[in-house]
């Protein structure tokens, strides 16, 4: 890595400097924000007031065809749609870190959520379902997160996340994204916003008319909120943090004269995932019982939980969202029988590729958030497969081993990782870590055996590049025309919502090599061949020393400020490709 350092940024703020984390003690959103994010809840209810919270006292702490159109299986669709692509829009809120017990919210936030969420439950709805579809276990499989003995995520690869014979668990780095959440009013591409806002237009014309399968758009009214957590969500927080407890619960004997510190970002969904899982992690009330680091989400503030915020190219269209030209080109291919199957049951407005997407799309932020959609009954299994791959695109592409910006937006927490486990502080700050919280033991301990970082999907799947676990990449870049058996990289099992890594520690006497690490993605042992050094092994164990090497070895040659600042350039779509998340090195970028 270059041994100079990233460009000044708000959040890399020096002790003595003028900006400085906000007091302990208190709490700050953003009101705008945060009156914005309340409102679109629900977008037909009436607008909740809402308490200024800047204003509110200091705390003390802290979803077979045979050629017929079937009803999907709703298992499949929340599978995908766990995996959708994660929202990235910032919320200015101030760092907070409480010195006695994690934040209480704002009592007039917590009212407002309730009563968007009961005004969501109690509106019209013209096709509900008796008992919610997901009420039926036997509809989810394990392999889609939700429920079954796995509940976060897919089976086991390698063997049991239980720690193997002869070996103690004596530690864990945990980091997960956020819950199950409404759509992003920002999306690109296939956005169900967009397409409500089309299906309503076209609605205010006479010409307009649904009929067969479609029938039901003639009373159909959009009923999403945006970004927020979905019920659902919360839920899968709660359960996440109580699945950890049962797992790991027996560390917090360590803490005799501190308590734990678990980090979030100051997303309204980030905080509130983190709340929700402490209160399934520790039980409520939580106060007293850990402290929870809020940290800024927002432009030109170092955050490795958001490296993206001061990533640069990572935002340029061309290098951080290659993505879309191929999920264009599979969209084409695999939607084009749909769209004209779809088109023939509507007058009166014009239904393109997209628009057959976000149909799709709308299936399963509907299904996440109200249990139940019609949508869902549209398309053939072939084509729920499609929908699927063409997420795969997606996160490949833009966040993955096929992203030019992947690797050195997951290095700052691998920088993180390596200080924790090495009990040392990070030597140079010239990646996305924030020298501010990380100098500071209060923020950023050293000396414990149980961290928890609430993140969002794309750098989770960064963070997997970075650790270079080339397993997931063995097949190669993903082709546009067609979906290639036996790929070794599916986003549904890498990052649906609640995905999450456990960087597990062992102490095992039949083993020599001292200290033994394993990383775990979803209840899955993931192998760690694709890390120098690190052994073949029937339980994925690799010697701790072994892994940091690896890790400082990906650490020095990763370059923030060429990757992330450099004026490079790739040519779109498959002329330029990459399996390693790199982009071209100094030398082909002066070529080119």
């Amino acid at each position: 890595m270059s041994s100079e350092g990233p460009r000044r940024s708000l959040g890399d703020v020096e002790k003595g400097s003028e900006a400085r984390p906000i007091a302990h003690g208190q709490y700050l959103d953003d009101v705008e924000r945060a009156s914005h994010e309340d409102q679109a809840l629900l977008s037909n209810a009436d607008s909740t007031e809402t308490q200024d919270i800047s204003k509110a006292k200091p705390y003390e702490c802290c979803h077979k065809s045979d050629g017929v159109v079937s009803r999907v299986n709703v298992s499949r669709v929340l599978l995908w749609v766990g995996a959708f692509v994660g929202g990235v829009v910032a919320t200015l809120v101030v760092q907070a870190v409480f010195p006695a017990r994690p934040p209480v919210v704002g009592y007039s936030r917590i009212v407002s959520q309730n009563q968007a969420d009961n005004a969501a439950a109690s509106s019209v709805r013209h096709f509900p379902p008796i008992k919610p579809s997901n009420w039926d276990p036997e509809k989810f499989p394990t392999n889609i997160g939700f429920e079954g003995p796995t509940p976060t995520g897919v089976e086991p690869g390698l063997t049991s996340p239980e720690a193997p014979e002869g070996c103690k668990i004596t530690g864990l780095h945990f980091v997960h994204r956020h819950g199950a959440r409404y759509p992003t009013s920002w999306s690109p591409y296939g956005g169900p916003g967009q397409l409500a806002d089309k299906i309503k237009k076209a609605k205010k014309s006479s010409k307009f008319k649904a009929k067969g399968q479609l029938k039901f758009l003639n009373d159909w009214n959009f009923q999403l909120g945006s970004e927020l957590l979905v019920p659902f969500g919360r839920q899968q927080m709660y359960d996440l943090g109580v699945n950890l407890r049962i797992k790991y619960g027996f560390l917090l004997q360590n803490f005799t004269q501190t308590v734990p510190v678990f980090r979030t970002e100051s997303q309204h969904r980030m905080l509130h995932s983190a709340l929700n899982f402490a209160i399934g992690f520790f039980g409520y009330p939580f106060e007293g019982q850990y402290e929870q680091s809020i940290t800024y989400e927002t432009p030109g503030v170092n955050n490795t939980l958001a490296p993206y915020m001061t990533c640069d190219n990572a935002g340029h269209f061309d290098k951080g969202f290659r993505a879309l030209w191929y999920v264009k080109k599979w969209n084409e291919i695999y939607l084009k029988t749909a769209q004209k199957r779809l088109s023939a049951s509507l007058d009166g407005i014009d239904i393109s590729i997209e628009d057959t997407y976000a149909f799709q799309s709308m299936c399963a932020y509907e299904t996440v958030a109200l249990g139940y959609s019609k949508f869902c009954e549209l398309f053939t299994e072939e084509e729920w497969e499609g929908f699927g791959y063409s997420l795969d695109l997606s996160f490949w592409y833009n966040s993955a081993f096929g992203s030019p910006v992947a690797r050195v937006q997951g290095i700052g927490y691998i920088q993180e990782l390596v200080a924790r486990l090495t009990h040392t502080p990070i030597p140079v700050h010239n990646s996305s870590t924030n020298s501010t919280l990380d100098d500071n033991p209060i923020t950023f301990p050293l000396d414990h055996s149980l961290y928890v970082d609430a993140t969002h999907e794309v750098v989770v799947l960064n963070i997997i590049t970075a650790l270079n676990l080339s397993n997931f990449a063995e097949t190669g870049p993903l082709p546009y025309d067609h979906i290639p058996p036996n790929r070794s990289f599916k986003s549904s099992e890498l990052s649906p919502f609640g995905t999450n890594i456990q960087f597990q520690l062992l102490s095992c006497d039949s083993i020599p090599g001292g200290p033994q690490i394993r990383v775990i993605i979803n209840d899955g042992v993931t192998p760690l061949t694709g890390i120098k050094g690190c052994p073949k092994n029937e339980h994925g164990m690799c010697p701790v020393d072994t892994f940091v090497a690896a890790m400082k070895e990906n650490i020095a040659k990763t370059d923030w400020n060429w990757d992330c600042h450099g004026d490079w350039d790739v040519e779109p779509g498959d002329k330029w490709t990459t399996t390693t998340g790199d982009p071209p090195s100094k030398e082909e970028g002066k070529r080119n």
